[in-house]
């Protein structure tokens, strides 16, 4: 079986099979029950919502994770730089800094001053090290500690280059998350108020438009909802608008993230936030 397969099986606890279950009854439920209803739509949502919760939440978890590593590297270069520049060498730096806590980020000191103690070379056990974290802020900073030591250079100095240029884009990044907070919420206002819009169009003006095409193609003219010949077309502007706010749900959600963090990847969860909820409004208040 694929390594990756086989990790993404791992991942999946009681709790994710737990709310698959539950999803796949409340569908069950619906299509047994209220199927051809006003809530069949919004409880199969529902049902899809609940089953990925979990695996929504997991995501959120490993956001939050990234983000703590990142501080945390910091603190770690800070203390690593004070201890080199005291005269000690990096693995014994490394060894004796790694008694500290750095929240997420201990596991994986723990386990570069294992493999230094082990004998790894520092160029190998760096590598691993920004392997493991899987943050590409940290592997670009421990490049150029590998290149550093490789090439001679004072490694005191280039650990605190790295510190140094480590602080400048996370307060780059506060500035910037602090800055578009008011985009954020504007970037919410806006979506709604087209959610308002559509679903306005859909209760109080299509069904006008509607009435009033078929009284003209019913006088021999063709009309808005109707084919050349004068007769009706198959057009459910329904599932038109239903559409129309999915992909303006996930678009909105994707840029609000791109904006407000820097990677479009944040805004997954605005995404899912926006086309659920906007979903079940247009499901749940317009007419079946």
């Amino acid at each position: 079986m694929d390594p990756r397969i086989e990790a993404s099986l791992e991942k999946i606890k009681a709790k994710h099979i737990i709310a698959i279950c539950i999803g796949i009854f409340i569908i069950l439920i619906n299509v047994l029950f209220l199927l051809k209803t006003r809530w069949t739509y919004s409880l199969f949502i529902v049902g899809l919502a609940i089953s990925g919760i979990p695996f929504f939440i997991d995501f959120l978890n490993e956001n939050k994770r990234q983000k703590e590593i990142e501080v945390m590297f910091l603190e770690f270069s800070r203390a690593l730089v004070e201890s080199v520049k005291s005269g000690i060498s990096i693995p014994q730096a490394i060894k004796i800094i790694s008694k500290n806590d750095f929240g997420a980020l201990s596991p994986y000191i723990k386990k570069l001053a294992n493999q230094l103690e082990w004998g790894v070379s520092i160029k190998q056990a760096f590598t691993f090290f920004g392997h493991d974290t899987k943050n590409i802020n940290i592997q670009r900073s421990v490049a150029i500690v590998i290149q550093a030591e490789e090439s001679g250079g004072r490694m005191d100095e280039v650990l605190e280059s790295v510190t140094t240029s480590v602080q400048s884009i996370k307060e780059l990044r506060d500035e910037r998350k602090s800055n578009a907070f008011s985009q954020t919420v504007q970037g919410y206002i806006v979506f709604y108020i087209f959610v308002i819009i559509m679903l306005m169009l859909q209760v109080k003006f299509l069904p006008k438009i509607q009435e009033m095409s078929s009284q003209v193609t019913g006088s021999g003219v063709g009309g808005l909802f109707s084919g050349g010949g004068g007769a009706p077309t198959n057009l459910n502007m329904k599932i038109i608008l239903l559409e129309l706010i999915t992909v303006q749900g996930i678009f909105a959600g994707l840029m609000i993230g791109k904006f407000s963090e820097g990677k479009a990847r944040y805004g997954i969860k605005h995404s899912v936030i926006l086309v659920v909820s906007s979903l079940l409004i247009i499901l749940t208040v317009s007419p079946p």
